[in-house]
C-alpha cells in the first residue's frame, strides 16, 4: 500500500466512484471490443483466484477496469468502497475486499487504539450485513499506529476489539482481515508490522472468520522469509497482496520476490481465498496486470 496514493484514493473514492454513472451495457463500449484489447484472454484458470486493487488502476474508469480484469482472467477487484460494491457485481467479478468505511485515518487508527474501538465496531457491525448481501468475502480492518503504546497494550486492544467484531463476522460468514504493513518505508510508527505480531493477535482472538491479511510486499521488507511464514502462519491469513519489491511496481525480473514459488507455497498451504495485485504499474498497466496474473498462474 503506497503512503500517499491509496490514502489520497481513500479520500477521494466516495466521490469519484464512476460505477454508479456507468450502465454494465457500457463495459465493452468502454474498454473496446475483446480483439482491441492489449492482451489475450488465459487460456486456462489459476488455481490461485486473483483481483486487483482499484487504487492502483484509479486513472481508470471502474468499468473500463472491470472489462479489462476479466478478459485478463481476473476475478475481482480489491479494496472498494461500498458504493462501488454492486457494479463490481453486476460486471460478472467479486469485490474481493471492501472498505467497511471511509475515513481520512483509516490506516492510522485501527483495533490497537483503545479509544476508537466504539467507532470500529460500529463501522464493521454496520458493513458486514452488507457484504454478505453483496457477496464480498472480507472487509479490511487496520492495526493503526504504534503512538506510543508498546507491544503488549496493543496486542490487548487488539485483541479484545476484535472478539467484539468476531460474532457478526461469523454470523454473516464474511470475513474481517486485518492488514500487516511496513513501517520501515512506507507506513512509519504502523503496529502491525511483524507477522508474530499479527498471528499473537488473531491467536487470542479464536475466530475463524478474523483473520491478517498478508501483503507481500510489506512483509518483504520488514521479514523476509515468505515462504516459510505462511507456511507456517497459514491458519491465521484470509487475504494476500502483491507487488514488486523494492519500489510497489510489477511483478518483473526487475524485483526480488520469486513470485511463483510464493503462489506454489500458498497453493500447498490449501488456501481458497484471493491474491490481490497492488503494484503501481510503470509500464503499459494492462500488460503489466496480464504478466502478473501470468506469473501467479500457477500449475
Amino acid at each position: 500500500m503506497d503512503p500517499t496514493n491509496r490514502r489520497d484514493w481513500i479520500k477521494r473514492a466516495g466521490g469519484a466512484a464512476v460505477g454508479a454513472a456507468v450502465g454494465v451495457s457500457a463495459l465493452t463500449q468502454m474498454a473496446g471490443p475483446a480483439e482491441a484489447l492489449a492482451v489475450s484472454p488465459p487460456l486456462r484458470r489459476a488455481r490461485i483466484k486473483q483481483s486487483v486493487s482499484r487504487w492502483c488502476y484509479s486513472r481508470f474508469s471502474l468499468a473500463e477496469l472491470c472489462q479489462r480484469a476479466a478478459h485478463i482472467g481476473l476475478l475481482g477487484v480489491d479494496l472498494l468502497q461500498q458504493d462501488d460494491w454492486d457494479f463490481v457485481k453486476d460486471a460478472g467479478l467479486t469485490c474481493t475486499m471492501g472498505y467497511a468505511a471511509e475515513r481520512r485515518d483509516f490506516l492510522t487508527n485501527g483495533f490497537t487504539n483503545r479509544a476508537s474501538h466504539p467507532m470500529l465496531i460500529k463501522e464493521l457491525e454496520a458493513a458486514l450485513p452488507v457484504a454478505k448481501a453483496k457477496g464480498v468475502p472480507n472487509l479490511i480492518a487496520m492495526f493503526g499506529n504504534r503512538a506510543g503504546r508498546s507491544d503488549a497494550e496493543a496486542i490487548a486492544a487488539a485483541v479484545d476489539g476484535l472478539k467484539q467484531v468476531a460474532p457478526i463476522a461469523e454470523a454473516t460468514g464474511v470475513n474481517v482481515c486485518v492488514e500487516l504493513l511496513n513501517s520501515k518505508v512506507d507506513h512509519k510508527d504502523y503496529h502491525g508490522d511483524r507477522t508474530p505480531f499479527g498471528v499473537e493477535v488473531m491467536k487470542a482472538v479464536g475466530s475463524p472468520r478474523i483473520k491478517l491479511l498478508y501483503d507481500i510486499y510489506h512483509m518483504q521488507i520488514m521479514e523476509g522469509d515468505v515462504i516459510r511464514t505462511i507456511t507456517q502462519y497459514k491458519d491465521y491469513i484470509g487475504h494476500y497482496h502483491t507487488a514488486g519489491v523494492p519500489g510497489r511496481h510489477e511483478l518483473d525480473n526487475e524485483q526480488e520476490v520469486n513470485w511463483p514459488a510464493v503462489m506454489q507455497a500458498i497453493v500447498a498451504t490449501g488456501f481458497t481465498g484471493y491474491v490481490a495485485h497492488e503494484f503501481i504499474p510503470k509500464r503499459d498497466p494492462w500488460l503489466s496486470l496480464a504478466d502478473a496474473y501470468s506469473i501467479c498462474n500457477v500449475g
